[in-house]
C-alpha cells in the first residue's frame, strides 16, 4: 500500500487542507500510518490524539486512529478540545507523541493535523518525510489498542494551579471554537466576574470566524465590554492556541503589546532571561524587554520555530505577533491560549493597574496590520532574497532573521515570503503616518524592481 497527498497540504508546521478537496480519511489514515511508524522506530509505543470542534474532525479522527493501531502503536483518545489540551495530554501522559486534528483559524471546511514527538515539535523536514514514507508504502505493521482519557478537567486544574491574580470583571469569546468547554469550566474557578461568548462548539462558527488576530472578529466582545463595563474582554481562535484581547476601552491589545505585559512579571521573578518575539513584533516590544532588564531575541516567525529556539535559549517566554504565547516560565513551553488569558490577569495584578491604564501609556506608533498578497510559489523566497541583496548593497540597515526587516529614522519594514502559503507578508511601523507613508513607498519599490505588485489581501 502506498499513499500521494496533495502537496499543498504538506506545510511548514503543519499538515492542512479543503476537506473533500485536498484532504480526506485517507490522508488520515496514511498520516497515522507513518507517525506510528515513526514513534515506533525512535522506540515508543503510545501516542495521544485529540480533535478540534470541526464537522469532519470525528470522521478524520476515526481514519488516523485506524492508521495508527495498524501500523501497531497504542491511541490515547482525549476527545474534543484545543490544540493546547492534546499537547498537555502529551506531556504529562505516559505517551511518545500526540496529534491534534485541527484546522486552526482557517474557514470551516478546513482541517488538518498539528504533531508533537517525544516532547517536541515535529514539523518542516518531519512532515516532508511523512510524504516520502506514504508514497514509498514505508510502514510497519502491528495491531495496537484504543482507550480513552477524560483530562479536560485535569486540563483545566493545571491552568488555575496557583492562581494569583485578583478579581477581575472579565469578558471571554471563544468563537465557538474548540476552547468554549475549557473556558466554561475555567471562570467557574477564577474569582471576578465572568461573561462568556459562543462556548458551545459549532464547527460551522455561526457568529463570526475565529481568529482574534482580525478586528472585524472582535466585535461582538467589544460590545460585551461595552454593555458590562467590564475591565477587559480575551478572545480565542478556533483551537484555543492563539489569543486576543481588548482593554476596557475596547482598544485591541496586540500580541506584541500583551508580550509586553507579560514580560514584567516573568522578569521580575527572572532577570536577565531572554524573551523571544518573532520579527513581525514591534520596536516597542524589543526595547521594553530592555528596559525591563531582559535580552529581547527577535526570530522567526513560527510556532514551531519559536519552541525550537526557545529550548534551545532557554527563553522562560516567547510570543509571536499572532498571538501565540509560550510559557515555559511554570509551563511546558508551548503555546496556549488559555494558559496566556490566566497569565494575563495575573501579570495585570501584578503590575497594580488596570489593563486599560497599562495599554494607554504604551508609545504610540502608525503601523500596518499584517499585509498578505499572493505571489507564485516559485517566485516568493527569490523576490526577498532579490530585495535582500539590493537593499544590503545600498548600504541599508537590514535583519535577515526572516525575510528583510529593515530599519530606517522613520521605523521599520518587513519583507517576508510565507512558510505556509503562496503568499509575500508585509508590515511596516512608524512614528508618523508621513514616515509611514515613505516606509510604504519602499516596500512598493522594492517589489517593483522585482516585477511584483501589492495586490489584493490573501487569507490566512
Amino acid at each position: 500500500m502506498t499513499h500521494r497527498f496533495d502537496p499543498t497540504s504538506l506545510r511548514e508546521y503543519d499538515i492542512r487542507g479543503i476537506v473533500g478537496k485536498t484532504l480526506g480519511p485517507a490522508d488520515a489514515n496514511a498520516i497515522g500510518r507513518g507517525f506510528a511508524t515513526l514513534v515506533r522506530r525512535a522506540g515508543g509505543t503510545r501516542v495521544a490524539v485529540g480533535r478540534d470542534g470541526r464537522v469532519s474532525s470525528v470522521e478524520l479522527e476515526t481514519a488516523l486512529v485506524a492508521g495508527l493501531t495498524a501500523s501497531g502503536v497504542d491511541v490515547v483518545r482525549v476527545g474534543l478540545g484545543p490544540t493546547p489540551m492534546l499537547y498537555y495530554a502529551e506531556a504529562t501522559l505516559e505517551v511518545d507523541g500526540g496529534i491534534q486534528i485541527t484546522g486552526s483559524h482557517n474557514p470551516a471546511d478546513y482541517n488538518g493535523f498539528k504533531m508533537v514527538l517525544q516532547h517536541r515539535p515535529f514539523f518542516g523536514e518531519d512532515i516532508q518525510h511523512l510524504g516520502r514514507m506514504a508514497a514509498e508504502g514505508d510502514w510497519d505493521k502491528g495491531s495496537g489498542t484504543v482507550t480513552d482519557a477524560d483530562i479536560l478537567d485535569d486540563y483545566v486544574g493545571r491552568l488555575f494551579a496557583g492562581y494569583s491574580g485578583g478579581a477581575y470583571r472579565i469578558g471571554w469569546d471563544a468563537g465557538n471554537g474548540a476552547a468554549g468547554p475549557v473556558i466554561e469550566k475555567l471562570v467557574k474557578l477564577l474569582p471576578g466576574e465572568h461573561h462568556t461568548l459562543f462556548t458551545d462548539v459549532d464547527g460551522n462558527f455561526p457568529n463570526h470566524h475565529p481568529d482574534p488576530t482580525e478586528e472585524k472578529n472582535l466585535a461582538d466582545l467589544r460590545k460585551l465590554v461595552a454593555d458590562k463595563k467590564l475591565d477587559f474582554g480575551i478572545a480565542f481562535d478556533g483551537d484555543g492556541d492563539r489569543i486576543g484581547a481588548i482593554d476596557g476601552e475596547g482598544r485591541v491589545i496586540w500580541g506584541d503589546q500583551l508580550l509586553s505585559i507579560l514580560a514584567e512579571p516573568v522578569l521580575k521573578e527572572l532577570p536577565g532571561s531572554t524573551i523571544i518575539a518573532d520579527v513581525k513584533a514591534s520596536q516597542m516590544l524589543y526595547d521594553r524587554i530592555a528596559e525591563l532588564g531582559g535580552q529581547p531575541l527577535m526570530w522567526k516567525t513560527g510556532h514551531s520555530l519559536i519552541k525550537t529556539k526557545m529550548k534551545e535559549t532557554g527563553a522562560p517566554l516567547a510570543g509571536e505577533m499572532s498571538g501565540h504565547i509560550f510559557f515555559a516560565h511554570d509551563y511546558y513551553g508551548f503555546d496556549d491560549a488559555q494558559y496566556a488569558a490566566v497569565r494575563l490577569i495575573r501579570a495585570v495584578h501584578m503590575i497594580g493597574k488596570s489593563l486599560t491604564e497599562i495599554r494607554g501609556a504604551m508609545p504610540v506608533f502608525v503601523n500596518t496590520p499584517e499585509m498578505r498578497f499572493q505571489i507564485d510559489e516559485s517566485r516568493k523566497f527569490a523576490v526577498v532574497d532579490e530585495v535582500l541583496d539590493r537593499l544590503e548593497a545600498a548600504g541599508a540597515n537590514v535583519n535577515r532573521t526572516d525575510g528583510a526587516r529593515v530599519t530606517t529614522p522613520d521605523g521599520w519594514w518587513l519583507l517576508r515570503a510565507s512558510n505556509t502559503q503562496d503568499v509575500l507578508v508585509a508590515r511596516a511601523e512608524a512614528k508618523t503616518q508621513e514616515g509611514l507613508d515613505r516606509l510604504m513607498a519602499q516596500i512598493d519599490e522594492q517589489l517593483a524592481l522585482s516585477g511584483v505588485k501589492r495586490g489584493p489581501q490573501a487569507a490566512h
